[in-house]
């Protein structure tokens, strides 16, 4: 079975990434097309991208980069749960994403945006761009949540049925992509 990461891209106190990422995570579970493990950037604690070595090169020399190589290497697929900041994508995903290189090849990933009235669509806009150049297929369903505090009460995120539709679709992509994509991680 392929392994799905569910990475919660906001790492700020508060923040709303955490509930959401763990709907996410529980759908994601629930689908059952995939191992699925719950990755939170927080956790992950990267500091600004410190390696003396380009990441295609693979030369990592500091411990937190080793451990960031070997959790991304281990994901057929992802899904990144994310904000939008300043009408773009937060500063902790866009960072983990350029710590490394060949460890995204040729993996699809989908999105759970949340915002305002927007429900953080510049935020996957902006981060697809970027994920291109790294020869990840960013899948074009997703599930976007405007206006989502209506949707958080005591820290729990509680998603409409439209969510969960959108989730159970964005997944069965997903799955289909990633074995597809299977072929090309296995030649590189």
């Amino acid at each position: 079975m392929h392994k799905l990461h569910v990475i919660i891209a906001s790492t700020r106190p508060g923040r709303a990434g955490l509930p959401i990422g763990k709907w996410a995570f529980e759908r994601a579970q629930a689908h059952a097309g995939f191992e699925v493990e719950l990755v939170d950037l927080a956790e992950q604690n990267l500091p600004l991208f410190d390696e003396p070595n380009h990441p295609r090169q693979k030369k990592y020399v500091h411990d937190h980069t080793k451990a960031w190589s070997a959790k991304v290497d281990a994901a057929d697929a992802f899904v990144v749960v994310t904000p939008e900041y300043n009408f773009s994508s937060p500063p902790a995903l866009i960072n983990a994403f350029h710590y490394l290189a060949q460890e995204w090849e040729y993996k699809p990933l989908g999105f759970v945006s949340y915002g305002g009235v927007s429900g953080g669509l510049r935020s996957v806009q902006a981060t697809k761009l970027l994920v291109t150049t790294f020869k990840m297929v960013p899948i074009p369903e997703q599930v976007t949540i405007p206006s989502f505090p209506q949707h958080l009460q005591d820290g729990v995120f509680t998603g409409t049925d439209q969510h969960d539709k959108g989730m159970r679709t964005m997944l069965d992509e997903l799955v289909r992509w990633t074995g597809a994509l299977s072929t090309l991680r296995k030649k590189a």
